[in-house]
């Protein structure tokens, strides 16, 4: 009975899927009825019941720079991560800098990133004085690859600064292994990361320090905001320093009352920031678990559709975030169908998709950086030509990633029913028997 019941649920799967398509055969792009109507989950989320008690209590108060609050909420952040401290700032860009910048990176130093990710990445390096060195991308994985980082290494080469892009985990262990066996310092950017884990030990507490960004569309959502952490005491007191103006705090006191000890910025959230964080906080730990169950099933129902290859994670990761559920398309089993006529396609069918991230190593902000007064005075000419840089930094299958494969579906639609995993499957499966008619419109 037991074989008879299997066989059966194996058998009504693909008539169901077909059913479906049979009613609405013609693809939505060329006037047929879309697979979905209905509207996927608004983000961020905001419940008024249990969200606003703390928040109208802090406008009220009157107390709207940080305080007691935003110390709640790095205490509460720390423990969540698993660390023993962080601190909050105003984003996740310049956690990044302030992390690099007290970890003493800068002009003529190197750092090793990966072309996959977000320009804030990048940005931060060379906001530092330092010169990013790209290191191509597995496209499996969509991260660094990290077979690849030993062999840019160089006499000048400071710091890793590995990304989890996509809130899937970089290659920890190795690039640590990499790290301490050139003695080199390593900052993660998890600002796409929150709560995934490798060997259930969680992103940002592997390297000297870790960066988070909760900007409004990540999946721990405030606005705007960014945090650092490590267990390192000292770089943290470093740390608060900087994002205060440099102002004595924890070892950095100076001479009794010398003023401002170091060099630093103003980087503060408020208050108000703060208690919509841990409002937002209550919910993450419920809804990563709701995005890994809808981004394993989706992965399970599209893995055999010709021309779709899913992500793909690393055996020791025990969980990933899903800032964005990504795959990479075929347009050989699309009959040739170019990437940006699918997603039109699938967008037709409702669901929207995008095709993320272009080639962050040959974009004009480099050669802008290296004619800048400061880069001419840091590096030797010949390092500053970038013609032999865009050389030096090609990314052959981050380009093939970037140009023609990728395709990412956003983290809300993860946090819906696994019946709507459905609709996304059966609208890719719809598209992809309907190619030669597509293309053909």
């Amino acid at each position: 009975m037991t074989g008879l019941g299997a066989a059966i649920t194996m058998s009504m799967a693909p008539t169901l899927l077909a059913s479906k398509s049979n009613a609405i055969e013609n693809p939505a792009i060329l006037g047929g009825n879309p697979i979905r109507t209905k509207p996927w989950p608004k983000w961020p989320i905001w419940d008024p019941e249990t969200d606003e008690k703390q928040v109208i209590e802090v406008l009220r108060s009157g107390v709207w720079s940080r305080k007691k609050v935003v110390t709640e909420f790095e205490k509460q952040w720390a423990e969540t991560i698993g660390a023993k401290r962080a601190l909050a700032v105003v984003n996740g860009t310049n956690a990044l800098i302030a992390a690099l910048v007290q970890l003493d990176i800068g002009g003529g130093d190197e750092v090793i990133v990966p072309p996959y990710t977000f320009i804030a990445t990048v940005a931060a390096v060379i906001a530092t004085g330092a010169m990013p060195v790209f290191v191509d991308t597995d496209r499996e994985t969509f991260q660094i690859d990290t077979e690849k980082i030993e062999a840019k290494i160089t006499s000048r080469t400071r710091a890793i600064l590995p990304v989890h892009i996509l809130g899937l985990p970089a290659n920890m262990p190795r690039i640590m292994e990499i790290a301490n066996k050139h003695n080199l310092i390593v900052v993660e950017d998890a600002c796409q990361a929150w709560l995934a884990e490798i060997n259930h030990k969680k992103m940002g507490t592997f390297g000297h320090a870790g960066c988070f960004s909760f900007q409004n569309s990540k999946n721990m959502a405030i606005g705007e905001g960014g945090a650092i952490v490590s267990d390192d005491d000292d770089f943290m007191d470093r740390c608060y320093s900087y994002h205060n103006y440099g102002n004595p705090y924890g070892a950095m006191i100076g001479e009794v009352g010398a003023g401002t000890v170091i060099a630093g910025t103003k980087l503060r959230i408020t208050e108000y920031q703060a208690a919509i964080g841990l409002a937002q906080l209550k919910r993450l730990e419920a809804q990563t678990v709701t995005r890994n169950e809808n981004a394993g099933y989706l992965k399970s129902q599209i893995n055999d559709i010709p021309g779709i290859i899913p992500y793909k994670l690393y055996d020791n990761v025990t969980r990933a975030a899903f800032h964005l559920f990504p795959f990479r398309y075929n347009k050989e089993e699309f009959q040739e169908m170019p990437r940006e006529k699918f997603i039109k396609a699938l967008g037709a069918e409702g669901v929207p998709c995008s095709q993320g991230y272009a080639t962050l190593n040959n974009m004009p902000y480099l050669k802008n950086a290296f004619q800048s007064k400061n880069f001419r005075k840091m590096y030797p000419k010949e390092m500053l030509d970038i013609n032999t840089y865009n050389e030096q930094n090609q990314c052959p299958e981050n380009d093939q990633l970037c140009h023609e494969e990728a395709v990412w579906l956003s983290q809300s639609m993860l946090l819906t029913k696994q019946t709507d995993m459905d609709d996304i499957a059966m609208a890719i499966e719809k598209i992809q028997k309907n190619a030669d008619k597509i293309n053909k419109a």
